[in-house]
């Protein structure tokens, strides 16, 4: 993997580095443009939290006091201290160069890379900030219920994968078996290669 820092996104899908297409490609039924894809993102984000929220609720509110409050606003200022390196992680399933845009006007902050991925490397790559800043933070805050900052860094670290949620998604339910995707400008599509 090799990261480029790009700076800011001039919102021109055509400008972010991609391949060719491949032959017989398919472009993914996904949101149209960046805006859709916010208003997605966005009510997937609230339903991961609620459902985190209110399992992480019910297991530490026997723990929560007056000495235990500054958990709460330090989690989820931690989270959102996690947003470059949960676009790290996501590089780092790559294998060939990647490039890391910013446009912090409109909260975006985003890794594209033109390699072609199989089906279950797609997965992997896009669910792996959640699972590393998310999941297993939220089940050690959850094993250990005094810990409420991990109960609520996971919680909010894994509702901030929502966009990638979206991904896993389309990929599960869209590709058939076998079949390659690739990311062109902010689309992903799938094709089958050709049999050796």
């Amino acid at each position: 993997m090799k990261l480029h820092y790009m700076g800011k996104y001039n919102k021109d899908p055509e400008s972010l580095p991609h391949g060719e297409h491949m032959p017989g490609a398919v472009k993914f039924r996904e949101a149209e443009n960046t805006k859709q894809l916010g208003i997605i993102a966005n009510v997937a984000s609230i339903g991961v939290f609620a459902v985190f929220g209110i399992i992480a609720g019910f297991r530490c509110a026997p723990y929560f006091d007056k000495n235990s409050i500054w958990q709460i606003p330090i989690g989820c200022l931690l989270s959102m201290l996690c947003l470059f390196p949960h676009e790290i992680i996501h590089a780092l399933c790559f294998r060939g160069d990647v490039y890391m845009y910013t446009n912090f006007g409109e909260g975006m902050l985003f890794v594209v890379g033109p390699e072609v991925m199989t089906k279950t490397r797609f997965i992997v790559m896009s669910l792996m900030p959640s699972i590393v800043l998310g999941l297993l933070p939220f089940i050690v805050g959850m094993i250990f219920p005094k810990l409420i900052i991990l109960a609520v860094f996971g919680a909010v670290s894994a509702s901030s994968g929502a966009g990638d949620f979206y991904n896993v998604y389309n990929a599960i339910t869209q590709m058939p078996r076998g079949a390659l995707t690739y990311l062109y400008g902010f689309n992903s599509y799938w094709y089958m290669p050709e049999s050796k």
